[in-house]
């Protein structure tokens, strides 16, 4: 069993000593290949406007060199984050109260949601976050999530007026008025959610899957306390060895803004995927190879 630390020294190494297919120069915001443009469909509910297609993880982060990105299926859910909508370069990332992340070497990107003004919307809840605001914009019925204690707990219930309540470890249904189905119910859904429901319970409603086969959407999580969550959010793959390589976006502790990770200043956001690896290491936590998942 590997040691798991999280607050790794900038110096941790990618997944590999070196890639297979050689990473972009250390500009980590380049643009992707003129005519990119964002496809047709993809809502971010949150957002009046999407903004641009350059301000996207799409258009900023072009794949390492020789590589591309792989295919995704038309309103998938992989799809979808490939084009998050992103802060302006060189936004610094924040916590819940305002204060600067701690460790800014470690933030590629900020992507353009956010964090809450509570504790809350930590590791396991950015993927929450992220996955309801998807799943929300193809059909809000859909939306639900398994609290810590196994409770389904379904948005459609919370605005018909079904909550729950909690007392020492036990779970009840409670009432609550009810109301429309609007992104700012989905917004009062989620305190609960992410009061309640973590790493541990978010690795349960997921399905282990190879880390070669990964693929934007899938999650790095280890369950427990603590626990950390880390979402791929693309892919990038070259075509003739077939070397993969994986941005990768989280929250953290406290709260703060979803952030795209690098390993420090200077270096490709993308990090390569070791088949022989007895780590995945990210900037402030250290996987096993075995802890990859899928929705």
């Amino acid at each position: 069993m590997s040691t798991r630390r999280f607050m790794l020294p900038v110096g941790v190494l990618l997944l590999l000593t070196g890639p297979v297919c050689s990473t972009a120069p250390p500009d980590n915001e380049q643009q992707a290949p003129a005519g990119t443009g964002r496809p047709k469909g993809l809502s971010y509910p949150w957002l009046a406007q999407a903004g641009s297609a350059s301000q996207t993880l799409a258009g900023r982060f072009a794949p390492p060199a020789g590589c591309r990105r792989v295919a995704v299926a038309p309103g998938s859910w992989g799809e979808w984050l490939r084009w998050l909508p992103l802060r302006p370069a060189g936004t610094r990332a924040r916590l819940f109260n305002g204060e600067l992340k701690d460790r800014p070497e470690v933030v590629a990107a900020v992507v353009d949601i956010d964090v809450g003004t509570k504790d809350l919307q930590q590791c396991a809840d950015a993927v929450i976050r992220l996955r309801a605001e998807y799943v929300f914009s193809h059909d809000p019925k859909k939306v639900h999530f398994h609290l810590t204690t196994g409770y389904d707990f379904w948005f459609s219930d919370f605005v018909a007026g079904k909550t729950f309540k909690v007392r020492g470890e036990e779970v009840t249904p409670a009432t609550r008025p009810a109301e429309a189905p609007t992104h700012a119910a989905l917004a009062r859904y989620l305190i609960p959610t992410f009061g309640y429901a973590g790493t541990l319970s978010l690795s349960r409603e997921l399905r282990p899957v190879p880390l070669t086969a990964v693929q934007p959407g899938d999650v790095l999580i280890h369950g427990g306390a603590p626990g950390h969550a880390v979402l791929v959010v693309d892919v990038a793959e070259n075509p003739a060895t077939h070397q993969k390589f994986m941005l990768l976006a989280q929250s953290y502790m406290p709260a703060q803004n979803i952030h795209v990770l690098h390993e420090n200043w200077n270096a490709s956001p993308w990090f390569a995927v070791d088949a022989n690896a007895a780590e995945v290491n990210t900037p402030e936590w250290t996987f096993e190879p075995q802890e990859l998942a899928r929705f």
